[in-house]
């Protein structure tokens, strides 16, 4: 069984950082991409940032860029995700994903493995 958890959240104010670790266990993603995603109660989730199997390559959504960091430890099986310059619209359940394809993307439908979210809450 392939299992995604999260672990990291918590609350922290305004222009703080966290960071935000997902291992995966059942299968390896060593050579696929990963990625983190978010999402409020009553709006769709939203795509944070995706990185390559083999971590040349990274991808943000605008909202995050210069102030996240996605990351990746084939050893560990595992991604993360640095969150610096933390904002109060940064709130959110975050979730990692997996991809059993290759390239790199940012739809929720190219992913096949999801974990079920750490929340992130940020005061101001």
């Amino acid at each position: 069984q392939v299992r995604l958890v999260e672990s990291g959240g918590g609350l922290v104010q305004a222009g703080g950082s966290l960071r935000l670790s997902c291992v995966a266990s059942g299968r390896t993603f060593n050579n696929n991409p990963m990625a983190w995603f978010r999402q409020v109660p009553g709006k769709e989730r939203e795509f944070i940032a995706a990185i390559t199997w083999g971590g040349a390559v990274t991808n943000y959504a605008d909202s995050v860029k210069d102030r996240f960091i996605i990351s990746r430890d084939h050893a560990k099986n595992a991604v993360y995700l640095q969150m610096n310059s933390l904002k109060p619209e940064d709130t959110a359940v975050y979730h990692c994903a997996a991809s059993v394809s290759t390239g790199i993307y940012s739809q929720t439908y190219e992913y096949s493995y999801w974990g079920q979210g750490t929340q992130v809450t940020v005061s101001s």
